[in-house]
């Protein structure tokens, strides 16, 4: 069983190039990919997104040229349980979802999980850009930065727990996407070139509120755009539409540039400022994730990320309680938003996070 791994398999070179590491390692592998939804419903093309049924193609290709045996797993029902009801509830509580941080934690390091034990495989792997280790001092599992700044993917994997880490294998994290595409080129993968995914995978064409109110049914009502003086300025479109540090796409002519700064559901409004008042330095988070540590007994100097692809800034972590934590910055940062999620980082080494929640 330890000699055993299931690797997920996307259809996308990096996931691809996993499976070739491990096999190189002595691993005996099976290649499996996530049903998640039908492409057809959703009106998907294969070249921007993760999982659609020529994805499915690629990654059978790839898994017999590996010799390796393969199978489509169905978790169209958790798929919608987990991450788009998800999705759409955040948006209509005023939040920012992060869905693909929600099929990482609930299916490929939960469901996958689950599937590999009654496979009997010791090991979960998959194409992202990071690295776990084991430290003997802490006698932790530790979650680390991939190598290559440009593709680290550590911060959509602060949820990881120690019993998850044991059994999980990223062996692309010691190399370069540089190096990736080499050994797939190689080794004549016919994904060697294909583009890495942009956009959220359920979303036509990066439409969020298309998506939502055809998958809920439903529309949702103009309201008023305000300044933070409360000057009302124009209507909005539905609530849904917009996020905290937006500019484009408001239809406002005013005498200086206007974001979106905050909105209330209950009144249906939206409420627009300069770009100072997106500014600030406190930040909560619920629902933790802590890895490095157990638990943060007294303030901590580190530094955090509340999007993806910002630069860590240093900060002081406080554990208000088992659940939650709130970070201060040094200096204010831009556009923190509700939904969204908090990422700790000690050096290069994540030592946990949560949801923003304030």
């Amino acid at each position: 069983m330890d000699k055993k791994a299931l690797i997920a398999m996307s259809g996308g070179v990096d996931s691809s190039v996993a499976a070739y590491l491990m096999k190189e390692r002595g691993f005996d592998c099976l290649g499996v990919t996530m049903k998640l939804y039908n492409n057809e419903d959703i009106g998907i093309s294969r070249e921007k997104t993760c999982c659609s049924l020529d994805d499915i193609e690629d990654a059978r290709a790839v898994a017999f040229s590996l010799k390796m045996p393969y199978y489509v797993f169905n978790f169209k029902d958790d798929f919608e349980e987990k991450v788009i009801k998800k999705f759409i509830s955040t948006y209509e509580s005023g939040g920012t979802p992060n869905p693909c941080i929600d099929c990482n934690r609930y299916l490929k390091f939960k469901a996958l999980l689950h599937r590999a034990e009654e496979l009997q495989c010791g090991y979960v792997v998959t194409g992202h850009y990071a690295r776990v280790e084991y430290d003997e001092a802490s006698g932790r599992y530790l979650l680390k930065k991939g190598i290559d700044e440009t593709k680290d993917q550590s911060y959509v994997l602060y949820f990881l727990t120690q019993q998850q880490l044991a059994h999980i294998r990223f062996p692309l994290g010691n190399y370069r996407k540089s190096e990736i595409r080499k050994i797939a080129e190689e080794n004549g993968f016919i994904n060697a070139a294909k583009r890495d995914s942009q956009d959220i995978c359920f979303v036509p064409d990066g439409d969020y509120a298309k998506f939502i109110e055809g998958h809920a049914n439903k529309t949702y009502p103009k309201g008023d755009f305000v300044t933070t003086d409360g000057e009302i300025l124009g209507q909005h479109n539905g609530i849904i539409r917009y996020t905290i540090g937006q500019r484009k796409g408001l239809g406002i002519a005013y005498k200086e540039p206007l974001y979106v700064c905050s909105k209330d559901i209950e009144k249906n409004i939206v409420t627009l400022g300069n770009a100072e008042s997106l500014l600030t330095k406190e930040v909560i988070a619920n629902d933790i994730n802590l890895i490095s540590v157990s638990s943060i007994a007294e303030p901590m100097k580190l530094k955090a990320k509340t999007r993806y692809n910002m630069k860590e800034q240093p900060c002081t972590a406080v554990q208000l309680d088992e659940n939650t934590i709130k970070i201060t910055f040094d200096e204010p940062q831009r556009a923190i938003t509700v939904g969204q999620a908090l990422v700790l980082y000690d050096g290069d080494t994540v030592l946990g996070g949560g949801t923003i929640t304030g």
